[in-house]
């Protein structure tokens, strides 16, 4: 807004800092309308809109590595880095991982929480979780960025792998409904337990499942990383259901 003041004008605002200050505080209103109208736009979609919740089929693994990137605060992206084959992006790399079947990181074990109106489906997040049996038998993990996460297992419960939203449908309780899914799952596997990895520097998400029932058990130091997200500890939480 500033770059189109007449010659004149701008030469007024250097000479009046008052007025230079006038001008910003109207940029910033005008910028800040905009947010909170993408917000309150975004949030009456959503109000009008049904949610439902249903079981991922293979056409959506694009957008459930682009979730499952976005959930796991940079370790996934990790990942499939180390992963990927030549003219491949990460997200291609995700895509293709989820694709299989008869694997824990599938697309059938992730549940998509979606907004419809009328014939149109917009997804907006998901869960990826599976029962956790610990096999004592297999060898440690030789990658030291992720050797922390592998020692935290919790044995005979649901892992919550991952869980995310897109930014536009944060903050209006839909997270937890998805939390609550997944302990409804939970209960139909016949486990009486949730356990989850999260950051402990990541405060409002290690809130919402302190809030939900879920306490910690167990932490470990991570390995520092370009592409993670966060330093200090990754916490492994648990919640009792049965």
């Amino acid at each position: 807004m500033l770059s189109y003041l007449t010659r004149s004008q701008r030469a007024e605002r250097s000479r009046n800092p008052k007025l230079h200050s006038a001008h910003l505080l109207i940029l910033i209103t005008i910028l800040r309308y905009y947010q909170l109208k993408r917000k309150y736009d975004s949030m009456n979609l959503a109000a009008n809109m049904k949610i439902q919740f249903r079981p991922a089929q293979k056409s959506d693994c694009r957008v459930i590595a682009s979730l499952y990137s976005i959930s796991s605060d940079g370790v996934a992206d990790y990942i499939w880095t180390k992963l990927a084959q030549p003219g491949e992006n990460i997200l291609d790399v995700g895509q293709r991982r989820y694709e299989r079947e008869n694997s824990l990181f599938s697309y059938q074990n992730c549940t998509l929480v979606t907004l419809s109106q009328d014939d149109a489906e917009t997804i907006v997040g998901m869960v990826v979780a599976f029962p956790m049996i610990v096999d004592e038998t297999a060898e440690p993990e030789d990658d030291p960025v992720l050797a922390p996460y592998s020692k935290l297992e919790e044995n005979n419960s649901y892992y919550i792998c991952g869980i995310a939203l897109f930014p536009d449908y944060r903050n209006r309780g839909i997270g937890t409904q998805l939390m609550r899914k997944a302990e409804v799952d939970a209960v139909a596997k016949g486990l009486t337990k949730l356990s989850l990895i999260v950051f402990e520097q990541n405060v409002a998400a290690k809130r919402l499942y302190e809030r939900l029932g879920y306490h910690e058990v167990a932490r470990e130091p991570i390995v520092p990383h370009p592409l993670i997200h966060y330093s200090g500890d990754a916490v492994l939480m648990v919640k009792e259901i049965g």
